[in-house]
């Protein structure tokens, strides 16, 4: 173990970074001349507004002020059993407070409303349909309790949790027999395809092949609402959204959802994934941390133009072009805790990862990967090592396998 963690810190090339500046011919690729710029902001109100989701809406904001575009606001209110009462009228109020208004939001109106997904079910049906009558989806008739069972056994095998698609290939015939007692069967599109490259507006240039990694997704519940993935595509299409702007938390999700536009026939638009703010352990912010929310900030009397530089400056990459006397602020009046993400790819660190594990004679990749969950984490169960690392940081994680050495 110790071979291999000495391994890890000692210096070298670091990985890429990317969320370096764009140059012109990069910011060339954000926007085509005269073309339509709309932008949303689509939080779910299962909790109040927090540091976090103001930092997303803000560079929406920006980015449609900037373009002469539109600014929207869309609450992604499926999941009925965690909405928090008075959550989605909070979060449009602490848009205001902070300056920062939509110009479309289930309160305004707009266009393209309505603007709570709750109210657009029909919509998520409809695609729903078109995918099956296509055969890129298929009902799925598993119960809740043998899912249950597929991942409980997972995790006593040490594996991913993952649907074994049991029901892609069922016949018509065995369909037709299992919809007479189960007229209302969750509806799960098949990731077939070789899963499109794109070209990130901060990450550069993906592809993750999430059909060796994950079954079939449910994209329809049985109880008629969709789950994330059919819902913003449906969404961000039907509202005529050209840009999505969103936490880097949904990259490796983009896959799907290009999928998901390549079988709808209709195409996507341009994506741009922001690094995250985090808690200092490098754990993602919660809306269960209440000190984040943006009403505390308000009745404590914060000025929201202070709160909107803050965060702007927290991880933005604009520190080159920070005034001398900005760049001497106080530290200690900024909040406790908070940092920026730092912005590693994936897949770099996997595959140094893995050429490292390779240089370990005798000891499997799979064994490496084990061992540092662990030391990172303290885990056997979790995030992918990469993810980890890109969410602590090199000095945290540094730290961490300094500390294990030393033990």
């Amino acid at each position: 173990m110790a071979v291999l963690l000495r391994r890890l810190l000692q210096p070298g090339r670091p990985p890429a970074a990317l969320g370096r500046s764009l140059g012109q011919r990069e910011a060339d690729l954000c926007t085509e001349p005269g073309a339509t710029v709309r932008v949303r902001f689509a939080p779910s109100p299962t909790g109040f507004l927090h540091l976090g989701g103001l930092r997303t809406a803000l560079y929406n904001y920006i980015f449609a002020k900037k373009h002469g575009g539109t600014f929207i606001l869309r609450l992604e209110d499926t999941d009925q059993t965690r909405l928090v009462p008075g959550a989605a009228e909070n979060i449009e109020d602490m848009l205001e407070w902070a300056g920062i208004p939509p110009d479309e939001s289930p309160r305004r109106g707009g266009p393209a409303g309505p603007y709570l997904q709750s109210q657009r079910l029909e919509l998520y049906a409809q695609a729903a349909d078109a995918l099956v009558r296509t055969g890129a989806a298929y009902p799925c008739f598993c119960s809740p309790q043998r899912l249950e069972l597929l991942k409980k056994e997972a995790l006593r095998n040490r594996q991913t949790p993952r649907y074994d698609n049991r029901c892609r290939n069922l016949s018509q015939r065995q369909v037709a027999q299992k919809l007479a007692s189960d007229p209302k069967p969750a509806i799960r599109f098949r990731l077939d395809e070789e899963a499109p490259a794109f070209q990130d507006l901060v990450y550069g240039w993906n592809r993750h092949e999430v059909a060796s990694v994950e079954g079939d997704p449910v994209v329809l519940k049985s109880d008629g609402f969709p789950t994330y993935h059919l819902a913003c595509v449906v969404d961000d299409h039907h509202m005529g959204v050209s840009h999505v702007l969103r936490g880097s938390e949904w990259l490796v999700s983009t896959a799907k959802h290009l999928l998901l536009y390549r079988a709808l026939g209709w195409p996507p638009p341009r994506f741009a994934h922001l690094p995250l703010l985090v808690n200092a352990d490098g754990s993602k912010l919660s809306k269960r941390q209440g000190d984040l929310f943006l009403e505390r900030f308000a009745a404590a009397g914060f000025l929201p133009d202070a709160l909107l530089d803050m965060i702007t400056n927290c991880g933005s990459g604009f520190a080159g072009t920070r005034s001398p006397d900005r760049s001497r602020r106080d530290h200690s009046r900024e909040a406790p805790g908070l940092r920026p993400a730092t912005n590693l790819t994936q897949d770099t660190l996997n595959a140094k990862l893995k050429k490292v594990s390779e240089g370990l004679d005798g000891t499997k990749h799979s064994h490496v990967m084990k061992l540092l969950r662990v030391v990172l984490s303290g885990q056997l169960q979790g995030p992918p090592v990469a993810e980890m690392m890109v969410s602590l940081g090199p000095n945290e994680v540094r730290e961490r396998i300094q500390k294990v050495l030393c033990s």
